[in-house]
């Protein structure tokens, strides 16, 4: 006879302890307190709202307004100019390169370099050096 659940023991057969049914405590494991269950749906709250706070800080910034400053040269009489233009698009010098030699191009110039890409924070300083190529392409 066993002990613990006062039936008796065979060998091989495990039905007395298959049909033990006394009380037992609960299982801690599976028990959510209601202050682990608050900090739970935080988490699902705040970790979606920092991903959008991020991706809303980033938005800004990309969609700024974008200016590059660059030099031009066109043979036949050989001109050079500096000039001032609007880019779209990233805000770098790969993508002022590419879409000012496209619009200079068209144009019969062509582009030497991309000096500095800004915001419009440094457009007034350079207005006078790019004289009438100040937003022209």
């Amino acid at each position: 006879m066993d002990p613990m659940c006062g039936h008796s023991l065979q060998t091989g057969n495990i039905s007395g302890m298959l049909s033990d049914n006394r009380p037992r405590p609960p299982l801690r494991i599976l028990y959510i307190t209601p202050e682990q269950r608050i900090v739970a749906h935080m988490k699902q709250i705040f970790f979606p709202f920092c991903i959008a706070l991020l991706v809303g800080l980033g938005g800004p910034a990309m969609a700024a307004d974008c200016y590059a400053d660059y030099k031009a040269k066109q043979d036949n009489p050989l001109r050079l100019h500096y000039g001032v233009a609007k880019v779209t698009g990233p805000c770098t010098k790969a993508a002022a390169s590419s879409q000012l030699a496209q619009r200079l191009g068209a144009r019969g110039w062509t582009l030497l370099n991309v000096m500095s890409v800004f915001g419009p924070e440094g457009l007034e300083q350079r207005k006078d050096s790019a004289g009438s190529n100040f937003l022209r392409f």
